[in-house]
């Protein structure tokens, strides 16, 4: 099994600086969304969208991880404006999609291929 479980993602919204450490992006979580819960992944992102971090909390404690794009941007910007909220829940094929900087909002849309 994986070594760090997570059973729900969350897409934080605000931009962050990209030097903050794990402490600073958990007072944001819990700013945001009131805890942060054991299990749980957040996702944020710098001002160009050129660099992820994750924060997830184990049980115990808290790991951060960075994913950085050589070329191009993390799709980070919600289609709907009435999820201009702070957090957003992601599936594990909308987090893959984010991951590797494609359009994860739109996978709905392209799990099907029909005829124009």
């Amino acid at each position: 099994g994986a070594m760090i479980r997570i059973d729900a993602l969350w897409l934080c919204s605000q931009p962050q600086d990209m030097r903050a450490g794990a402490d600073r992006l958990l007072t944001v979580v819990v700013n945001t969304l009131g805890e942060a819960r054991a299990h749980h992944g957040y996702l944020f992102a710098n001002t160009r969208a050129s660099r992820l971090k994750l924060l997830v909390h184990d049980g115990f404690g808290v790991w951060c991880a960075t994913r950085r794009l050589h070329a191009g941007r993390f799709v980070w910007h919600v289609r709907e404006p009435s999820s201009a909220a702070a957090a957003l829940q992601l599936s594990a094929q909308q987090f893959e999609a984010l991951a590797l900087g494609l359009p994860w909002q739109r996978l709905g849309e392209l799990s099907a291929i029909r005829r124009c």
